[in-house]
């Protein structure tokens, strides 16, 4: 799909509910995907009466990062394009990993953006960047829902996330800067195979185009069946359930250990978030722990990321974390 403005908007204006003279916020990093981004919503903007912001992180990995993210401002500055750079704090870096760099720029974003009044922030994830989420999460043994990867609309800190890019390739992004003539800077660490995405990201530019068609085929179809598996789980859910208010759920004790692993993890889950923000998550291994205690014979009570876990004869009841 060749990235043109006319279909870009029409993509927007098709699938985004936004308010009257929005003001909208941008992650920019410098690099050809959302510096072609930026570019693309400050045109949109202006025809809908906007206002765009676009937030620099320096995440104070390299030497070099704070003089980067300032390159990247003068060039928005030229263009007359608002922008905003946010260092992460030293006390903030312990693991030096990109997970880490992740989680302390989200919570960056998002918190800018709350303080703002700032409903929807962009971010220039594009088709490539989804395949490679896929084969991270398969490789680290996801399961059917976290192997659907990134999507178009998700929330994060009360904010709207928007990924507008994750139908088009990398090259079709290039192809757009090359034709508009929108300059960028080059991120070392998107080449250093001490990380795990570069690495999948060198696998998949030397593997033969008919292994990587194969992979795009199997993240289709997960794609596809999303949503089917997610109203599976639900209905399960529901159908067990036996009592419901803002406080508690009781579900059916007996049916909920005939379930297999997998489900009796994802009800958990469900649950859980039924109480809690939506990007709030349980790991695995502790509802895997939960799930051994309950099945024992003398099992009464199991806190669960402060959700309480009490079994009354045929129930267990999901008590919400207090405040």
């Amino acid at each position: 799909m060749k990235l043109n403005k006319k279909k870009f908007f029409v993509l927007l204006n098709k699938n985004l509910i936004i308010e009257n003279n929005p003001t909208i916020a941008v992650a920019v990093s410098g690099g050809p995907d959302s510096m072609g981004l930026v570019f693309l919503l400050n045109d949109w903007c202006k025809l809908i009466n906007g206002n765009l912001i676009a937030l620099i992180v320096n995440h104070n990995l390299r030497k070099n990062s704070l003089e980067e993210a300032t390159s990247t401002q003068n060039i928005l500055k030229k263009k007359k394009i608002k922008s905003k750079i946010f260092s992460v704090h030293n006390s903030q870096i312990n693991k030096k990993s990109m997970n880490e760099a992740r989680i302390n720029r989200y919570k960056l974003l998002t918190n800018y953006c709350r303080s703002n009044n700032i409903l929807h922030l962009f971010l220039a994830h594009h088709k490539d960047d989804n395949l490679e989420t896929f084969l991270t999460r398969k490789v680290s043994g996801s399961d059917f829902e976290g192997l659907n990867s990134m999507q178009l609309f998700s929330l994060n800190n009360k904010i709207n996330i928007v990924r507008p890019f994750l139908n088009y390739t990398k090259k079709e992004i290039l192809e757009y800067n090359s034709h508009y003539k929108i300059p960028f800077v080059i991120d070392p660490s998107n080449t250093n195979l001490n990380y795990t995405r570069p690495s999948i990201r060198d696998f998949l530019g030397k593997t033969l185009k008919k292994n990587i068609k194969e992979i795009e085929n199997e993240f289709n179809i997960i794609k596809k069946y999303s949503s089917h598996y997610k109203t599976m789980i639900y209905e399960i859910l529901i159908k067990n359930t036996t009592e419901i208010s803002n406080s508690y759920i009781k579900i059916n004790y007996k049916n909920y250990m005939k379930l297999n692993k997998i489900l009796s993890v994802k009800i958990v889950k469900c649950i859980f978030q039924y109480f809690n923000k939506k990007d709030t998550f349980l790991r695995s291994k502790k509802i895997d722990i939960f799930i051994n205690e309950v099945k024992k014979m003398k099992f009464e009570q199991f806190n669960l990321g402060g959700m309480i876990i009490k079994k009354r004869d045929n129930s267990l009841v999901f008590l919400k974390k207090p405040n």
